[in-house]
């Protein structure tokens, strides 16, 4: 196959073989410690299509998973794909809540969710026996391959579709970036891959690429260590800026030359937790931008750039008033399409930037609705946001407006919030300082790892 998209759609499953399985049958794909080579990965695959089917998935359907990160929930997506049908992917920490408002919504045939679950809260990949369900004799709602629900750090999340086309052509751009893990070499894979940084840029791409795919055996900055150091083969460490703390407060007990690089996508990283990263392990840290919906838009995966990126390749970027466009030739959204968010072939990120015209290079801001005026003089949240987080004793922060600027803080050791105005008065003018400031014991994160910045949200948690 070529490296264009291909025309595949929902219901051709052929893309599953021609690009995820096309190499050796030996290579191991996953080590989750025990390693899994393709030909077996691919028995596992067989079965669990014919179980999907047997409960009534038919090609052109939907099957919706409800999986948490497993061998389980690997299995039963590329069976799904294989099969000819539409993969839901819902994260399995949403309430049941969340879970019977999406399935109503998007009717699937079966639905897969866990009998039985094993190995503990602090694992990255746990044991599960799942089942399958009968829920809707309806085909699919759209066309696409995979439907995700997307974070919603800032409010309600939205249903976005992808092709398979969509999904392909994102594989192979992942190949035309400079710094990616190559072919035998190994991803410690962190982030969830319910979400398109895990899904895209670590199961499909090392799928595709013969890439190893190594989940560490716990969330712990040891763990991830320990990962690395298991094999003599080079490693990225795929992440989101929460593991580069992580990783940051954790001291190496010895050398690691099989470190390369730490990749992460997500929100902006504060130039102290980079630094402090880079100063600890003296390997790149590489930088993503991307969205769900329509996966990587740009790297700087050898440091040398940032806070900018640079486009991925087959990506446009541009700037109109100050927001990021990028290029995406039909609507990601599931159902009625909003032309504020994606009209003639560009989706309006909502995220202030510029683009270098010179260079091409993109710098991305923050939230182009973190712009407020006080008294007349504007004020970027963003900057004040960055600001506190990297005040010392303070683990996470997230300044919004609510009615004012307020600073939501969490801790990392004693605080209090005379100390922090203070360290705040020495580094911000009077008109950029937070009028509030509220201590939490934890800032609420989104399901991958994004600081949620709703206000209703933000205020429950400091509801005492």
């Amino acid at each position: 196959m070529d490296q264009s998209a291909g025309n595949f759609t929902v219901t051709d499953p052929a893309w599953v073989d021609e690009v995820l399985f096309a190499g050796r049958p030996t290579d191991i794909c996953l080590r989750l410690p025990e390693p899994i080579d393709r030909v077996t990965l691919h028995r596992l695959v067989t079965v669990a299509q014919d179980r999907l089917t047997t409960a009534g998935l038919r090609p052109g359907g939907a099957a919706a998973l409800r999986l948490p990160p497993s061998l389980a929930y690997v299995v039963n997506l590329l069976a799904t794909w294989r099969a000819g049908a539409q993969a839901i992917l819902l994260d399995h920490r949403l309430t049941d809540h969340e879970v019977d408002r999406a399935l109503a919504r998007l009717t699937p045939q079966v639905v897969v969710a866990p009998l039985r679950t094993g190995g503990g809260a602090l694992r990255i990949f746990v044991d599960v026996t799942e089942g399958v369900t009968p829920y809707a004799d309806r085909p699919a709602v759209s066309g696409h391959a995979v439907i995700q629900l997307s974070s919603g750090s800032t409010g309600p999340s939205k249903v976005i579709g992808r092709t398979s086309a969509d999904l392909v052509a994102e594989v192979h751009r992942y190949t035309r970036i400079d710094g990616v893990a190559l072919p035998g070499e190994r991803i410690i894979l962190l982030p969830s891959m319910v979400h398109v940084l895990g899904l895209v840029g670590g199961l499909l791409y090392g799928l595709h690429a013969g890439v190893e795919l190594v989940p560490p055996e716990r969330l712990s900055g040891d763990a991830v260590l320990a990962a690395v150091a298991a094999e003599p083969t080079p490693a990225t460490v795929l992440g989101v800026p929460f593991h580069i703390g992580l990783l940051a407060s954790t001291r190496p007990t010895g050398p690691l030359p099989q470190l390369r690089r730490m990749t992460t996508g997500g929100e902006l990283v504060p130039a102290a937790v980079a630094q402090a990263f880079t100063d600890r392990y003296g390997v790149p840290l590489g930088n993503m931008y991307g969205m769900t919906e329509v996966g990587v838009i740009g790297t700087d995966l050898h440091g040398r750039h940032r806070p900018s990126i640079a486009p991925a390749p087959g990506i446009e970027v541009r700037e109109s008033a100050g927001e990021l466009w990028v290029s995406c030739p039909a609507s990601p959204y599931v159902g009625l399409s909003d032309p504020t968010r994606w009209a003639d072939g560009w989706l309006h990120t909502r995220d202030a930037g510029v683009v270098d015209e010179a260079t091409g290079l993109v710098t991305v801001r923050g939230r182009l609705d973190s712009q407020v005026s006080v008294g007349g003089m504007k004020v970027d949240l963003t900057e004040v946001e960055t600001t506190v987080a990297e005040l010392p004793g303070v683990a996470a922060a997230v300044v919004v407006w609510d009615n004012g600027i307020t600073a939501y803080v969490q801790p990392d050791g004693p605080l209090s919030e005379e100390v922090l105005d203070k360290l705040l008065a020495e580094r911000l003018a009077s008109y950029k300082r937070p009028l509030v400031l509220r201590l939490l014991d934890q800032v609420p994160r989104t399901t991958t790892g994004k600081l949620v910045r709703s206000t209703d949200a933000l205020r429950a948690a400091a509801t005492p």
